[in-house]
């Protein structure tokens, strides 16, 4: 039976550092769109590469490989090698070249094992006097200010992308002033369309060079008072992103399990909801299960509704490379050695 050309909008995780084959024969029913990789998937490297092109394999099309490699706390492949230094410790060192040469190690290492897509830069900043707020982001940005962030964050980009390995921007229209951590539930941030400037202003410039952006569930009463999420929002999606500030890249969501979504939406609903707001790409990061559920409810859409969403994931798997037939066991021991010296060169040792 031929798989549903819906599947394409979906980018699944995996339990461990196995395929099952009741997991195989899932992947090839559904077909997605790519795989986002976790540490509990990564037991060593060489493993962890086989894994990633068996994936490759079972899969008829371009595949997006992805994973959270910022640096620093998320940093999903130092389980096997060095952890990179945080963004907040590359903001404290203050040399702007580090940005550049954080990007360009993290895709060679990325490279090294079949990754073609980061979900970073992280596009927040971190004003001094939210320090301490539980929001997701502590270590984790370019800056205390949006212009910091664009400066650091295309430089990050620029070197990352020279390695051939895209980037994403997050998390879209901005959690710098989120009270909670959407993994537990959604935030409300209440500011105006002209506050949101300064978000926004991040995104305008250095999102323009992602080549995905990751949109976040935090609520916006800016965009209508009982609007929900961002990331099922069409006014932010399709409103904001797309049409005023004029971004033509992969859209996606942040993981549709979080609880942010979950607690009040199932996959199914949240999956059609994401589709109908704008996005291209959706993030169904752990259970299996939920991925199939996600697929049917997508299949049940008249196809006008996903048609042009499919359309833009198979141009952008035209661009992605392949990961490689065998792995190199030197280079990955040789990248990992300067991202342990760039780390401490920051952190002055």
């Amino acid at each position: 039976m031929k798989a549903h050309p819906a599947g394409r909008l979906i980018v699944m995780g995996l339990p461990g550092p196995e395929l099952t084959d009741g997991l195989r024969d899932l992947i090839r029913r559904v077909q997605p769109g790519g795989f986002i990789f976790f540490t509990r998937n990564m037991a060593e490297a060489g493993q962890f590469h086989g894994l990633v092109r068996e994936c490759a394999d079972l899969v008829a099309h371009p595949t997006i490989m992805t994973v959270d490699q910022e640096g620093g706390r998320v940093a999903r492949l130092a389980v096997m090698g060095e952890r990179p230094a945080s963004g907040e410790e590359l903001a404290r060192a203050g040399k702007e070249e580090w940005f550049y040469e954080h990007g360009k190690w993290t895709g060679k290492v990325m490279k090294l094992v079949g990754l073609n897509l980061n979900l970073a830069p992280v596009l927040d900043y971190a004003p001094t006097e939210r320090a301490g707020i539980d929001n997701s982001l502590a270590g984790r940005c370019f800056g205390k200010n949006p212009k910091e962030v664009i400066r650091r964050a295309g430089e990050f980009l620029r070197g990352m992308q020279e390695e051939g390995v895209k980037g994403t921007g997050k998390h879209f229209p901005g959690y710098t002033f989120c009270g909670l951590d959407p993994h537990g539930d959604l935030p409300l941030v209440n500011r105006t369309r002209a506050e949101m400037e300064e978000e926004l202003s991040v995104f305008r410039e250095v999102g323009q060079r992602c080549d995905s952006i990751m949109v976040g569930h935090a609520q916006f009463p800016a965009w209508g008072k009982n609007s929900g999420p961002a990331s099922l929002n069409r006014d932010i999606v399709t409103g904001l992103l797309k049409e005023t500030l004029g971004y033509r890249g992969l859209v996606m969501t942040d993981d549709l399990e979080m609880g942010a979504i979950a607690n009040r939406y199932g996959s199914a609903e949240a999956s059609r909801q994401a589709v109908r707001a704008g996005e291209e790409i959706l993030l169904i990061c752990h259970n299996p299960a939920c991925v199939e559920i996600a697929r049917d409810a997508l299949a049940e859409m008249p196809e006008k509704e996903w048609a042009g969403a499919v359309e833009s994931v198979e141009k952008f798997g035209r661009t992605l490379f392949k990961p490689s037939d065998v792995f190199d066991k030197k280079g990955w021991k040789e990248v990992n050695e300067v991202t342990r010296t760039l780390r401490e060169k920051v952190r002055g040792n």
